[in-house]
Order: structure tokens, then C-alpha cells, then sequence
């Protein structure tokens, strides 16, 4: 099971480092300018910053190896969409596609909690989290010498031949696990989340394209804090209790 999820972690990381190798060709690959290619990767770091919470809420409420599952599902559908048409949008849907099997590292931390003893697990949970630097550090260069004797497309078809196996051995090894529980998912709360997040990361990752004082930076900045800070609130109010102390009343956020 620690391989299986081991083996998941990898693959996802090699995904999120797949087209750092040709970020110099991206414009040419996909006939598009520079700032218009450098969304191939900016959507999956948005799509992942909005599902690594999320997903693992998900796990909580319907059962963690079956978003477990599908989030390796994802990454295959994402790898076949940018491998079968490589054009500016499809990379760019592929991608963004790509970005939402994120949600595998803190699935399999959490199922590790759940089904191991707790020496086992803090191994397991130390290898799972070491993930992301193997990822990226065999990705790289196999995805360079990939790109230079095969072509780009077949970095997506690498990557969905990848998903496919880590989803075979994961459905075979990983347990079920413990049942989701009964609460409610958070719509309005998830929607103000990923709001917040995708508001910040434009800002920061397409600020030195569009100018750090430009209108556009400066609002989305401006509606990521007012968005993160509502959110943040909205969470506190419906359980803020209130007591007396004395003759002192109290309002505390608990």
C-alpha cells in the first residue's frame, strides 16, 4: 500500500514538472505568444492550489480511496486531452485538468494515518510527503530527452501511460478504508476559497507580465484579500459564542 501510494505521489509530481523542460519552445509548440504559452503552466498551479484542501475534504465526506481514485482518472483524462491535440487550448484544458490529481498527496498522507500503526505511518507519511521533490527531480530530465528525440506530445501520452499504471496498482493495493461521514460539503465556502487562491496566484505569477502596479494586479490583489477575508469571517460567525464574565460581556470566535 505505502508503494502504491508512493508510486502515485511520483507520478503526479512528474506531471506538475512535465512542461518545465520546454517552456522555451511552448510559444512555437503551440503558435501563441509567451505570455499567452505560460498558462500551460500557471492552470495547473491554480487547479492544484484550489483541490489539495478541497480534495481532501472530499476524502472525508465520500471516502478517501475513491477521490483517491479519481483523481488519478483526472490526471489520465488531462494527459490524453493535451497529448491528442497539442494546440494552445487543449494544452491549456489538459493541464488544467492535469492540475486537479494534486489532490493525491494529502489523500494518501491521510489514508496512511488511517490504516497504519503509527510507526509505520510517520515512515510512510515522511515517504509520501518526499514525493513531490522525486517527481520533480526524475521528471525533468526524462521529459528534456523526451521532448528531444520524440516530440512534446509524447511527454502527455508518458504521462497518461503513467496515470493508467499508478491507477491499476492503487485500486489494487490501497484499502478501502473508513466510510465518508454524513456532513454537508461546503459549496459557498469552496467557491470563496478557490476564488481567494486563483485571485492571489494571477497576481503573483502574471504580475511582472502585466506590470506589479497595473490595474489588473492591483484588483485582483485587492479582491483576493477582501474574498480570503470574507471567507475567513463567514467560517468564524456561525459558531461565535457569547458569555458573561461578571458584568463584562464577551464576544469570542471559537
Amino acid at each position: 500500500m505505502i508503494f502504491a501510494l508512493a508510486a502515485s505521489g511520483v507520478v503526479v509530481a512528474f506531471m506538475q514538472t512535465l512542461v518545465v523542460p520546454i517552456v522555451a519552445v511552448l510559444p512555437d509548440l503551440l503558435d501563441a505568444a509567451p505570455s499567452d504559452a505560460s498558462w500551460a503552466i500557471t492552470v495547473t498551479l491554480l487547479t492544484s492550489a484550489v483541490v489539495t484542501p478541497v480534495g481532501g475534504r472530499l476524502g472525508d465526506l465520500y471516502g478517501k480511496r475513491p477521490v483517491f481514485l479519481a483523481s488519478l482518472a483526472l490526471l489520465v483524462v488531462g494527459s490524453v486531452i493535451a497529448a491528442a491535440g497539442i494546440t494552445l487550448q487543449t494544452v491549456i484544458i489538459g493541464r488544467g485538468i492535469q492540475g486537479f490529481a494534486m489532490a493525491v498527496i494529502p489523500l494518501g498522507i491521510s489514508i496512511m494515518r488511517d490504516v497504519l500503526p503509527p510507526r509505520r505511518a510517520s515512515n510512510g507519511i515522511a515517504l509520501m510527503s518526499t514525493t513531490l521533490g522525486m517527481g520533480g527531480a526524475i521528471g525533468m530530465p526524462v521529459a528534456a530527452v523526451v521532448a528531444q528525440q520524440a516530440s512534446p506530445a509524447m511527454l502527455f501520452w508518458i504521462a497518461a501511460v503513467l496515470g493508467v499504471l499508478a491507477f491499476g496498482v492503487a485500486w489494487r493495493l490501497v484499502p478501502t478504508g473508513a466510510r465518508g461521514s454524513a456532513a454537508r460539503f461546503d459549496v459557498p465556502g469552496t467557491v470563496g476559497l478557490a476564488v481567494g487562491l486563483v485571485c492571489l496566484l494571477l497576481a503573483i505569477t502574471k504580475g511582472s507580465t502585466w506590470g506589479w502596479a497595473s490595474p489588473t494586479t492591483l484588483g485582483l490583489f485587492t479582491a483576493s484579500a477582501v474574498v480570503l477575508t470574507g471567507w475567513t469571517c463567514s467560517s468564524c460567525v456561525p459558531v461565535t459564542r457569547w458569555w458573561t464574565s461578571g458584568r463584562r460581556r464577551v464576544a469570542r470566535c471559537c
